[in-house]
């Protein structure tokens, strides 16, 4: 049987993408796009992605990418990224897929296979490559488990172990082992800025996260800002915003979501909201919960002609 190529994969991802990206299997995303967007800031946690059409512009952290057709990005750290899709249309839509990696897998792997020891890079949280065409099939049949819910508790956490495990032999191998070694800049940091993610709403204790990274307090400063070019303070901050974008698609009112990602000034929070996306978060909600009604059917159908 011959192997599947990279137009295979961009069928079946035209197929199954959505507007909002979402998909029953935890951790995967697959989206279109089908005009150029608006410039958009989110926090990327340790993940990979692939572009299958169109362009996206990308600031992760302080490195700049040019992400197109073919590309894939693999982040191994928690990291602010700004990003703009540039190329798309409702002919030829933006079409991507994302997903979560879980550090404790890459670990397994590597203590299962102790002659896999790929050089762990720590200068740097990113890195874009050519997809490896190991790794189109896997992801085939992990983006058609979407339509055979029965088998995605079970066949979808085997197939992400393969991804995983072929990322591991391709260019990606180096960046992606960062996440396997607990006592590496990165991972230290990693566990900081997931209690930073989980705890968006509460006091930050710089000592605490200090501590819990195993690093004195100059030391923590230094190895936070290399690995998300932020302080722990900003990083927070970008967090809450974040969180506060996605409550207010709800019928929560703006004071209410600024006190629940733990602003204690709403005039504070419209300023900060304001800097970040360049709209009010009245203005931003109302665009938003436009974005989200359901499209009609006859721009579906050109978008996939």
């Amino acid at each position: 049987m011959a192997k599947p190529t990279f137009t295979d994969l961009l069928t079946v991802i035209e197929r199954y993408a959505r507007y909002d990206y979402v998909t029953p299997i935890e951790g995967l995303k697959v989206g279109r796009t089908d005009l150029p967007s608006e410039v958009g800031h989110s926090i990327y946690q340790p993940s990979f992605g692939l572009v299958a059409r169109g362009v996206k512009e990308m600031l992760v952290g302080e490195t700049r990418f040019h992400y197109g057709a073919g590309d894939s990005l693999l982040c191994a750290a928690d990291v602010p990224v700004t990003s703009q899709v540039t190329e798309a249309s409702p002919a030829a839509p933006y079409l991507a897929i994302h997903f979560d990696i879980d550090p404790s897998v890459v670990a397994d792997l590597l203590r299962e296979q102790s002659e896999v020891r790929p050089k762990v890079d720590e200068s740097r949280i990113a890195g874009k490559y050519p997809l490896d065409p190991d790794l189109i099939d896997p992801l085939i049949r992990l983006v058609s488990l979407i339509d055979r819910p029965r088998d995605i508790p079970v066949m979808a956490p085997l197939i992400r172990r393969e991804i995983i495990w072929r990322l591991l032999h391709t260019e990606h191998g180096p960046l992606l082992g960062q996440l396997a070694f607990a006592n590496g800049h990165a991972t230290r940091i990693a566990r900081t800025t997931a209690w930073i993610r989980e705890n968006y709403a509460a006091s930050l204790c710089i000592p605490d996260l200090a501590a819990q990274a195993n690093m004195s307090v100059p030391s923590f400063f230094r190895h936070f800002k290399a690995v998300t070019s932020m302080s722990p303070v900003q990083f927070q901050k970008r967090v809450r915003l974040q969180e506060a974008r996605r409550g207010l698609t709800s019928a929560n009112t703006i004071a209410a979501v600024a006190f629940d990602v733990g602003y204690e000034s709403v005039s504070q929070f419209n300023r900060d909201y304001r800097r970040l996306f360049n709209l009010t978060p009245s203005d931003d909600a109302a665009t938003l919960r436009a974005t989200l009604q359901p499209r009609p059917v006859a721009v579906r159908q050109s978008a996939t002609a």
